[in-house]
């Protein structure tokens, strides 16, 4: 193995010294004070536009349209309207729909009403979309003054195409622009600063209303920038001055001042990536429209450069046939100048989105326009900079490590450091986070580039990451991910797998990048060793794994400079001497004896096509913890609402099947079994109803599903729990059994799926289970009481066997048990369903034989009950479930091969003993023995035994067993019913009489003897086998040896429970 010493990215600062955490910003609860929210680089600009907006100094009520929470904004507000936050302005949730917009003008209106007396400044959260609908109601908005206007911020982001990716496109808004009131001021901002500024202005501009479109695909979100406040001086309310005021124009000029060709663009990510395309090529100006109402002819004429002949415009616009509104009002402004040509280019959502991903596109369409512009891209940025990029799974322990990334440069003098997360919520169960952080000396900025431009995600490309991180290992099987990095990177992989584990999963797609490009893969199995520094899993683990990986990166980063002392040194800076207790030193040595690189000496041959990270999902975090994804407030990072309005989105893609009847993907998908989807034809008691047992059979209707068994199988069927039962039991947990969660799938690495809280923990959880030992200890960290806490890792560590053990086989409590003897122990609903675990199917012996039957499987089933020594009663639960099933009901089962095969010589003899409910393999045995018969095959003996208590209530299946003996397939019939007499005989007494003949069918005729049942009658079903063999043979020494003998023959088989 090489040393990980000697490669990585190179860091470009010399000073590891600058490398450190710093202190906690001040976030969410203390922003009272509009103050508070500037210079936090861990702040993004989109908090800073919720927490002017949202302050009740500047506004007086917020309206939230659903869009706009859907695009990742206006959760924070709403969070801190509902805490009660000091200074939080009121808030009003608002669905999008036609005439959206028509509440605000009627609040505006009404000039009596004592909220416009006293000042009605109405801010509303919208989107382009949003506020494509709202165009036709703002017409009739009356004039603004100081005591009643509108403020509308728009996050700029849209979804678009099949994948819902989400595009900086203004599109929507290209037939909208029209209908606007011409006293309306629309106001377009990009980059982080700029978009913090143009919000205050929207609030200074005291006679107007206002329109702020913020870049929301990457700079409002992006962290690492200190952001400061608007100069508090007056500004004046007319737009021109105050603008003037602020330090900013209507349009912002780039580029050769002496330019014969000018790009005209409204403000956003790609006019900023063009304006710096402008000041390195010869011959162009690029023009940004930061005000687009009210239009300012003049200005826009003074800005174009004298020697200007060619004006192209750019328009975004929803497809080509659509006229852009830009091109209209800079070809009026310019219609009297004979020498400026005009030229359109309409932008459609799907070339922004190539724009804006696809590495050099961009930069392409401006060369297409002025030929000297063919530099590439990458001159744009300094030769400092350094492009981070880790992928994870959302809700992985790991999913905190971007942030710990980026806050290890954020507090350095001398380095500027970005951030931004992208989610893709669709191309893979559970969703993917993709954080870029980009490095670079802050001497040498003199642009700002949206991240998109620097370090573009486009799996195409022939690579730009100086160093990438894999979290997910499933990732590497699913997703390109690798074709991100740049050739001879640094690549660390967080994996559980071994190094021929990994390349068994690797397709040959990703071993060619890994060989092509020379990459270095670095693996760390952080959850080994985190368990194992921790002493146990649980919350300390997850915390030493993200701490673990951290110090793994800085040692990657640092390369060939990187020693275990100074990457030591660099990240105890921030975190302090110990981890949850263990010296940061001891994790740090475990850390750099784990990191191992993989050597790639050939390519796999084999592999699926792999998919690409598409950006379709903003995440929130709350300040309680919660994750609202796309607008979904859920407890999990997954947007479980989709899952349900966008069901083909969301599945995971179905491999194609030649099948007749293909496995249904949605049918329990957590089992690793092939299930069906069988109908109740049939539940019919067999013992009388003041019988203490209820034996009941079960017949079920296969026709469609193609389920196929052999004699002797068993039906493994997936029962439910009662739903009283968990109804009572959501009420006593205070959880909504109506509202959703997404779980993971058992059999799919990386699935999930999306159920109601009700369908969970009735369907799939095992919530009336018996809890392992693990459970207690596993439950511990969530108990908020210090006893709860206690007694839940006494009673699972080693010293608690004994308490374990009376409440398991004593008590016999529950997985709900236990939570109730533990009331403060209330883990998530969905971290319960992880603890807990899933129902497993219920097997049992399948009472028919198909080949006589057909589309049909019969069972034969005794329901359990019991009472606990506090007299409680007790279930079983899938005898409960299927007890309770109606004719007609669908049921989910699987098959079980089983031991219980016939010979393959029907003329062998077959000895066959079943006590209860074990008759029901012996019934599918005696139907296919009678169907040989009747077709004219000869058929061995056949001894039956059976044993029951008593005879009028439990002789199962005794009319058919009657017909069997006098039709001739039974030769011999043992029935022990052993209540019925003074003596009680069992099936042994009877196979005592029949010894002789037991013993010659065994010894001489090649006999297979069965036994299913209960396992208590074993040794005496045993002992009398033996007796019989020693009595016929005369050897009593070799009889038990040579029943032995024919368990290894498959001709002595027991099937007991």
């Amino acid at each position: 193995m090489s040393s990980a010493k000697s490669s990585g990215a190179s860091t470009p600062f010399s000073s590891t010294t600058t490398l450190s955490t710093p202190s906690s910003p001040v976030l969410k609860g203390s922003l009272d004070t509009l103050e508070n929210i500037y210079y936090n680089p861990h702040l993004p600009a989109s908090t800073l536009v919720e927490s002017i907006a949202s302050h009740d100094s500047t506004t007086s009520t917020v309206y939230i349209y659903d869009l706009a929470e859907q695009a990742g904004f206006g959760t924070w507000t709403k969070e801190r309207a509902k805490s009660g936050t000091t200074n939080s302005a009121p808030v009003v949730d608002l669905q999008t729909r036609a005439g959206a917009g028509l509440s605000l003008v009627g609040r505006l209106s009404e000039g009596t009403s004592q909220d416009t007396v006293k000042g009605a400044v109405l801010t509303a959260y919208t989107t382009p979309t949003g506020l494509s609908m709202m165009a036709p109601s703002l017409s009739h908005i009356p004039i603004a003054t100081p005591m009643s206007r509108l403020v509308i911020q728009v996050p700029t982001v849209t979804s678009i195409g099949e994948s819902f990716s989400l595009s900086q496109s203004l599109a929507p808004l290209a037939s909208a622009w029209s209908l606007l009131p011409e006293n309306l001021v629309i106001l377009l901002s990009a980059a982080p600063q700029q978009t913090v500024d143009f919000t205050a202005l929207s609030y200074k501009l005291t006679n107007s209303h206002v329109i702020h479109l913020f870049d929301h695909y990457g700079s409002s979100r992006e962290t690492g920038h200190s952001l400061a406040p608007l100069s508090s001086k007056d500004v004046g309310s007319n737009v021109a001055d105050a603008f003037t005021a602020a330090g900013y124009k209507f349009f912002d000029v780039a580029g050769d001042a002496q330019a014969h060709t000018a790009i005209v663009v409204l403000n956003g990510p790609l006019a900023v990536a063009a304006a710096a395309i402008a000041t390195r090529t010869v011959g162009l100006a690029v023009i940004t429209v930061n005000v687009l109402r009210p239009w300012d002819e003049v200005s826009l004429r003074n800005a174009l450069p004298k020697s200007v002949v060619s004006v192209h415009v750019m328009d975004d616009i929803p497809n080509i046939s659509t006229q852009g509104p830009l091109y209209v009002e800079v070809l009026g402004s310019l219609v009297e100048s004979a020498a400026i040509s005009v030229h359109a280019h309409r932008i459609t959502p799907s070339k922004t989105h190539e724009y804006l991903n696809k590495d050099n596109a961009f930069f392409s369409f401006i060369a297409s326009i002025v030929p000297a512009a063919t530099s590439s891209a990458f001159s744009l940025h300094p030769s400092s900079l350094k492009r981070v990029l880790l992928f994870s799974a959302p809700q992985s322990p790991l999913s905190a490590l971007p942030r710990a990334t980026e806050a290890l440069f954020a507090s350095s003098k001398g380095v500027m450091a970005r951030s931004l997360t992208d989610y893709d919520a669709f191309s893979k169960p559970g969703g993917i986070a993709a954080t870029r952080i980009v490095l670079s000396s802050k001497s040498e900025v003199t642009d700002f580039l949206p991240l998109a431009i620097t370090l573009p995600l486009d799996a195409e490309s022939d690579g730009t990451v100086d160093f990438l991180a894999v979290l997910d290992q499933s990732l590497l099987k699913s997703h390109a991910v690798l074709n991100y990095a740049k050739r001879g990177s640094s690549v660390l992989v967080v994996t559980t797998w071994t190094a021929e584990e990994l390349y068994s999963n690797l397709s040959s797609e990703v071993t060619a990048v890994i060989a092509e490009r020379g990459l270095r893969i670095f693996t760390l199995d952080a959850k080994d060793i985190a368990v194992k520094v921790a002493g146990a899993a649980g919350p300390a683990s997850e915390v030493l794994q993200v701490i673990l990986t951290h110090l793994a990166f800085v040692r990657l980063y640092l390369g060939g400079t990187a020693t275990e002392s100074n990457v030591l040194a660099v990240v105890q800076t921030a975190l302090g001497a110990a981890v949850e207790g263990i010296p940061l030193e001891q994790i740090n040595a475990q850390a750099w004896l784990g990191l191992k690189e993989i050597a790639f000496t050939q390519v796999a041959e084999t592999g699926s096509p792999l998919q690409t990270f598409e950006f379709n999902a903003i995440a929130v975090e709350t300040e309680d913890g919660e994750t609202v994804v796309n607008g979904a407030r859920l407890s999990s990072w997954h947007d479980a609402a989709k899952h349900l309005i966008f069901p083909a989105a969301f599945a995971p893609p179905v491999e194609p099947s030649l099948e007749e009847y293909p496995q249904n993907p949605a049918l329990h998908p957590e089992s690793p079994d092939r299930t069906y989807l069988v109908t109740c034809s049939v539940n019919r008691r067999l013992t009388p109803l003041e019988y203490d047992r209820n034996v009941f059979h079960l017949e079920f209707d296969t026709t469609g599903t193609g389920l196929k068994y052999a004699i002797g199988e068993a039906l493994g069927v997936h029962g439910w729990n009662d739903e009283q039962e968990v109804l009572d039991f959501c009420t006593w947990y205070g959880a909504d059994a109506a509202s959703l969660v997404t779980i993971p799938v058992v059999a799919g690495e990386g699935k999930l799926h999306t159920r109601t809280v009700l369908q969970a923990l009735q369907q799939q959880i095992d919530l009336f289970g018996h809890p392992p030992k693990s459970f207690y200890t596993d439950l511990a960290p969530y108990a908020t009481s210090s006893v709860d806490r206690h007694a839940l890792l006494f009673i699972g560590s080693p010293e608690g066997s004994a308490t374990y053990k009376k409440l398991s086989d004593k008590d016999n409590v529950t997985f709900v048990d236990v939570l109730k003897k533990f009331p403060t122990a209330k883990p998530g609903v969905e971290k319960l369903c992880e603890l807990v675990g899933d129902i497993k199917p219920r097997h049992y012996s399948i009472a028919s034989a198909q080949s006589v039957v057909g589309n049909r499987v019969d069972l034969l089933v005794v329901t359990v009950e019991w009472t606990t020594p506090d007299g409680t009663p007790r279930y079983g639960q899938c005898t409960r479930y299927l007890a309770g099933l109606r004719v007609g009901q669908k049921v989910t089962v699987s098959i079980k091969p089983s031991v219980m095969k016939l010979p393959p010589n029907p003329k062998q003899p077959i000895i066959m003993a079943g006590l209860g409910t074990g008759a029901a393999p012996f019934r599918a045995f005696l139907q296919h023995f009678a169907m040989l018969a009747s077709q004219g095959q000869e058929i061995g003996p056949v001894y039956y035994y059976f044993g029951s208590r008593y005879q009028a209530s439990e002789y199962l299946y005794g009319e058919e067993i009657e017909a069997f003996i006098l039709d001739g397939i039974i030769t011999r019939a043992g029935l022990a019913f052993s209540r019925d007499g003074a003596k009680k005989v069992y099936i042994q007494h009877k196979m005592l009489e029949d010894s002789e003949a037991l013993a010659k069918m065994l010894h001489e005729d090649e006999g297979v003897f069965y036994l299913c049942g209960p396992t208590w009658p074993v040794p005496d079903v045993y002992e009398a086998l033996v007796n019989a063999l020693a009595k016929y043979t005369g050897d009593s020494a070799k009889a038990g040896e040579y029943l032995e003998g024919l368990k290894e023959e498959e001709r002595y088989v027991l099937e007991v429970y």
